[in-house]
């Protein structure tokens, strides 16, 4: 077959018959679209590459990478290709309309599912901060899928966004009623993150969620708390608006935590000292600091008293307590089953380890000296012991 009975056959079937030139015009079209997809692809990878060589976000880049950013955005150029050229393809009519609108409403799709992605990038990249912005992620992310939607229907059907939008205000009572958790922890959130009542990593307790532990988490619907049993507690994020409980964080940055415990010391054992048992105590080191302690025991020669000074005058030269800080030693009231010696003071360290560490130090101490004071602590009768007394 020659050349010119080729150009014959051509003019006869291709040129004459509209519908092989519609084919194959579209044919050629999405050819071009995946060519122009080709050609923008080769050319973004050797910028993107040149820009992370001399530049340090190439984090960013795997993030985006791995988030299908690129790969949604150049989804959508053989998409806009077609819905551009779609018009200059011979006798395909009004289907060219249909068309256009179903490539822009995938060309929107695309756009947004990067939009939403590059939010994730955001929230993950600064997902290290005390301040959480998933809330604001979030909210952010809602706003695009509502508008999203809005404007890939407005295409399909050929209206003005601003026609739909018009149209949901029929149904806002509705919307209210199905939307109701999302806009209350809409509002919670955002009172929660602006006035920096919550962050991750504070220490929280709510006895009615069943929660106490650090939070781990502060999202648009819940939060969660890690127990100190490692347990995991998911708390509506409104319920830490409108219910109380409590934060530690202030005591943390304070840098003091609270030690208050009590002693008890048994009652028949209270009594005051003599001379000798006075000048024996004397000769303690922390008894000797205070100031006109002579003077002191004219009118204090109770055991108990005097093991309150001693108290007060160890907690003072404790160097692993705040001094500029509450410290007390008091008698409280009396009860059936002793009488109760609270100590009030602060550790420097909050820690948890450390905080029980200086406590358990102190008590120790003091009830190790309890007998030199002739104090002896309370314990309620019990044992074997005691039933052979009984009998």
């Amino acid at each position: 077959m020659s050349f010119n009975e080729i150009i014959k056959i051509f003019d006869f079937y291709i040129l004459k018959l509209s519908w092989i030139q519609t084919i194959s015009s579209v044919a050629i079209l999405i050819l071009f679209s995946f060519l122009v997809q080709w050609l923008i692809t080769r050319l973004f990878v050797l910028i993107t590459d040149r820009v992370i060589i001399l530049s340090s976000y190439g984090e960013w880049h795997s993030e985006l990478s791995r988030r299908n950013i690129y790969r949604n955005i150049l989804h959508a150029v053989p998409f806009f290709v077609i819905s551009e050229g779609i018009k200059l393809v011979p006798n395909i009519g009004n289907f060219a309309e249909y068309i256009s609108r179903i490539t822009s409403a995938i060309i929107w799709i695309h756009v947004f599912s990067a939009l939403v992605g590059s939010l994730s990038v955001v929230q993950h990249m600064y997902s290290a901060n005390a301040r959480s912005i998933k809330v604001y992620i979030q909210v952010c992310k809602l706003v695009l899928v509502a508008i999203g939607i809005i404007l890939v229907l407005s295409v399909l059907i050929d209206r003005s966004p601003l026609w739909m939008i018009s149209g949901l205000g029929a149904l806002s009572a509705v919307l209210l009623l199905v939307f109701k958790d999302t806009l209350l922890s809409l509002v919670a959130s955002t009172q929660l993150t602006t006035n920096d009542m919550l962050r991750i990593g504070d220490w929280i307790e709510m006895p009615q969620s069943n929660a106490d532990g650090y939070v781990r988490d502060i999202a648009l619907h819940t939060v969660k708390i890690q127990n100190w049993d490692n347990t995991v507690v998911t708390v509506p994020t409104y319920k830490l608006f409108s219910e109380s409980y409590r934060n530690y964080r202030q005591m943390f940055e304070s840098g003091g935590r609270r030690i208050k415990r009590t002693i008890l010391l048994d009652v028949t054992s209270l009594r005051t000292l003599n001379e000798f048992e006075i000048n024996d105590l004397s000769k303690i080191d922390f008894l000797n600091i205070i100031p006109n302690f002579s003077k002191v025991l004219v009118n204090h020669t109770m055991n108990i008293s005097i093991f309150r000074f001693y108290a007060i005058s160890f907690l003072r030269n404790h160097k692993e307590l705040r001094q500029d800080m509450p410290m007390l030693v008091r008698m409280m009231e009396q009860k059936s089953d002793g009488i109760p010696m609270e100590i009030y003071c602060f550790t420097a360290l909050t820690a948890w380890v450390e905080h029980e560490r200086i406590q358990s130090e102190i008590f120790d101490h003091f009830i190790s000296v309890l007998s030199s004071f002739k104090l002896r602590l309370y314990q309620r009768p019990s044992g074997p012991g005691f039933v052979e007394i009984l009998n």
